[in-house]
């Protein structure tokens, strides 16, 4: 069973907040999913016309198109986790659903304290289906059940939490915008920090956010937490001064399904922040080495080795090249190892990487021989 084991990651101590995209998603209902189903007129819910459920925002959510009946409208990406921790964090959320484009993450209180819920909302509608694969894994010791929810359910749930006082409006008026002239006023050294990134982004992503300035590998600097996870920032050194400064154009614009914040930084901060934490072997982030061997994770616990090797159609593989690993009461991991006929070939598979087998996606690792037979000793 897949556990996450929680480790301070993604410290939120910087004060970033899930609340702006919240906003914008809200700002954005009437153009993609439809107007919310009447909780602004009602009384009880009279909190949430501080959200202005207009679409005038700029954040642009555009999820893939939906392959359902062409009349009918595409379900809202939202789901309900029970069973959460007194203690979790958004960051937690995030790391338990780590591979999904995350909107937004709502944490539920009553009576002024966590109740053990949250909402979760997607990027677009079939990703639900891959967060309810995470129903009854652990974060911690705790099992966490994950249900589909629905718009309005979410939107009663904001309602709530404004009312309660747990998040205030986002229309902050002067004082968001005294923020902004903040920035522009700070001193530009050629190095910018980015703040809010999908947790799954790559040098590459960044690169094209940056399309219009020239960037090596070198100048683009993700950076990790103590366990060696995505903090969601990266540090990006331009050719110079005046090129940070127009590349500020870029600020809160979107990268995937999430608003990106920009902010001068010099290299004493950059330096300080890569020192916190180096990224595990797993990131992709990294220059990784191929032998020949791939690690799959994710697969379902029916699958065989026909399935794997349907799997690689186009690979040429033989059967005794496919170990579908089990732990020591024999029952299937979820996970596999496949020898491809040499580097070049596993490493031209990476094109399979999150993509469907069956039900589930399936993550692709560079692995080793080493691992391999670790992993074979375990189940035997």
């Amino acid at each position: 069973m897949y556990s996450y084991n929680r480790g301070g990651y993604g410290d939120y101590g910087d004060g970033r907040e899930m609340a702006p995209k919240r906003q914008r998603l809200i700002d954005q209902a009437s153009s993609y999913y439809g107007t919310s189903p009447g909780y602004g007129a009602s009384p009880g819910y009279g909190a949430l016309n501080a959200y202005g459920a207009s679409g005038g925002s700029s954040f642009t959510y555009n999820p893939p198109p939906y392959s359902g009946h062409s009349s009918q409208a595409p379900p809202f990406p939202v789901v309900r986790l029970r069973g959460l921790p007194f203690d979790c964090t958004e960051a937690d959320i995030s790391e338990f659903l780590r591979g999904l484009d995350i909107v937004d993450i709502l944490l539920v209180h009553k009576g002024g304290r966590f109740s053990g819920e949250a909402f979760c909302v997607l990027s677009y509608p079939t990703q639900v289906d891959f967060a309810l694969q995470r129903n009854k894994q652990n974060i911690g010791r705790r099992y966490v059940e994950v249900f589909r929810s629905k718009k309005h359910e979410y939107y009663k749930a904001i309602a709530c939490e404004v009312s309660e006082g747990q998040i205030s409006s986002p229309r902050r008026g002067s004082r968001a915008r005294s923020y902004d002239e903040g920035k522009d006023l700070l001193e530009h050294t050629g190095i910018l920090r980015l703040r809010g990134l999908p947790y799954s982004v790559r040098r590459q992503d960044i690169k094209t956010f940056f399309k219009d300035f020239t960037l090596a590998d070198d100048d683009i600097h993700v950076t990790y937490n103590s366990a060696g996870r995505p903090s969601g920032d990266a540090f990006v050194k331009f050719a110079s001064p005046e090129d940070s400064k127009l590349a500020m154009v870029k600020d809160k614009k979107t990268l995937g399904s999430r608003y990106v914040e920009l902010f001068p930084a010099t290299q004493e901060e950059m330096d300080e922040a890569i020192a916190v934490g180096r990224p595990n072997e797993d990131d992709q982030n990294e220059p990784v080495k191929h032998t020949g061997i791939l690690k799959l994770r994710g697969l379902p616990f029916s699958a065989t080795k026909e399935d794997v090797s349907e799997f690689f159609n186009g690979f040429v593989l033989k059967e005794d090249a496919i170990h579908i690993t089990v732990n020591s009461n024999g029952r299937a991991t979820g996970e596999a190892f496949v020898e491809f006929a040499n580097a070049e070939d596993s490493e031209a598979a990476m094109e399979k990487d999150r993509k469907t087998l069956g039900s589930r996606y399936i993550e692709l690792f560079a692995s080793s021989q080493e691992e391999l037979a670790e992993a074979l000793a375990k189940g035997r």
